[in-house]
């Protein structure tokens, strides 16, 4: 059977979850938060060598807490992960988060908890630094308020600084249903020093997995071999100046160790979309949430939507490079090679 997209394409397809975005346009910055509309089964999977996060140990199998209340995606480096505390704020006013306390001496508190990654766009050219307090905290507020069902994709939250070896990165998100009616969804910002698209002619090296209609038509692929050592779409190798952070969700039953395969499977959804992938250089980084409630997914049925998050966030990663603008003098790849404007 034919894979079939959600109704919206979009992470935002998984029952219970929201995406909100927020940017610094003169810093060529910004967020993104996935808000779960009722606390989610959460775990997460590191594969970079450079990364930068929040809580991610909060989200091992061995740890307390197996929920949480939204994740943040955000540019601006270690600055970033104070989006986090503004995403905080709201929710405690809210009235969201872990409950500690429960005694006349010690009141109720809710924590929410809200792990985080970030990626490096501080480089990016014709930024304007800001002056006094970073701007990420103030954007953490103004992306979860604003997380809704419809979200932008390309030069949007924390995709907005970002690019995708030499071509101008961004946001991307993509979504199937599956034969049980199970909905998968991934949500991603690419900002890496791999390439994700051929040397030399400009097609995605995951074109394969695109649904009809999803990404503008490709150009053909050479005749000549394929040089595994040609990096000539590649980003110059700076340290910790890349970067692909990424969210999959299902609507599914999973605890921790579920979520923990899922976001592990899920990662080979990079590895099909982008070369090089894991380097020293990058601090990939994926989430994973569940939503639904019930008996947990049997193995079988997690094996079906692992295979399904790696292929969706292989979809998102074409759709976060085909949907970006060029930007500070970094070409987009419809700039260089595309042909027809991607369907909705």
């Amino acid at each position: 059977m034919a894979s079939t997209a959600g109704p919206r394409n979009l992470i935002t397809d998984v029952a219970g979850i929201l995406v909100g975005h927020a940017e610094d346009r003169d810093g060529a910055t910004g967020t993104t938060v996935v808000l779960a509309e009722a606390p989610a089964t959460a775990s997460v999977d590191v594969r970079g060598g450079a990364p930068g996060s929040r809580e991610t140990e909060l989200l091992s199998l061995d740890t307390l807490v197996d929920r949480v209340d939204a994740v943040v995606l955000s540019g601006g480096s270690a600055f970033g992960l104070d989006a986090a505390a503004g995403v905080m704020e709201w929710l405690a006013a809210a009235g969201r988060g872990f409950a500690v306390g429960s005694s006349l001496r010690s009141p109720l508190i809710r924590v929410p908890i809200v792990p985080a990654a970030i990626l490096f766009d501080l480089g990016f050219p014709g930024r304007r630094i800001w002056s006094g307090e970073p701007p990420y905290r103030a954007l953490g507020r103004r992306a979860v308020g604003a997380a809704a069902k419809e979200l932008a994709q390309g030069n949007a939250g924390a995709g907005l600084g970002a690019t995708a070896g030499r071509l101008k990165g961004g946001i991307g998100s993509a979504s199937v249903v599956l034969a049980g009616g199970v909905a998968v969804g991934a949500l991603v910002a690419v900002n890496s020093c791999g390439s994700t698209v051929r040397p030399a002619c400009g097609r995605f090296w995951a074109a394969d997995l695109a649904l009809p209609g999803e990404i503008d038509p490709q150009p053909a692929a050479p005749d000549m071999p394929f040089d595994p050592e040609d990096f000539s779409e590649c980003k110059a190798v700076v340290a910790g100046a890349n970067t692909t952070i990424a969210v999959v969700a299902t609507d599914a039953a999973l605890d921790k160790a579920g979520c923990r395969r899922l976001a592990i499977m899920a990662q080979d959804g990079l590895a099909r979309a982008i070369r090089p992938i894991h380097t020293p250089f990058d601090g990939d980084t994926v989430f994973a949430l569940a939503t639904g409630v019930g008996p947990t997914a049997a193995p079988a049925t997690l094996l079906q939507l692992g295979t399904a998050a790696a292929d969706c966030l292989a979809r998102a990663v074409m759709r976060a490079v085909t949907m970006a603008e060029p930007l500070g003098g970094v070409p987009s790849w419809r700039q260089l090679w595309g042909q027809a404007p991607a369907a909705p």
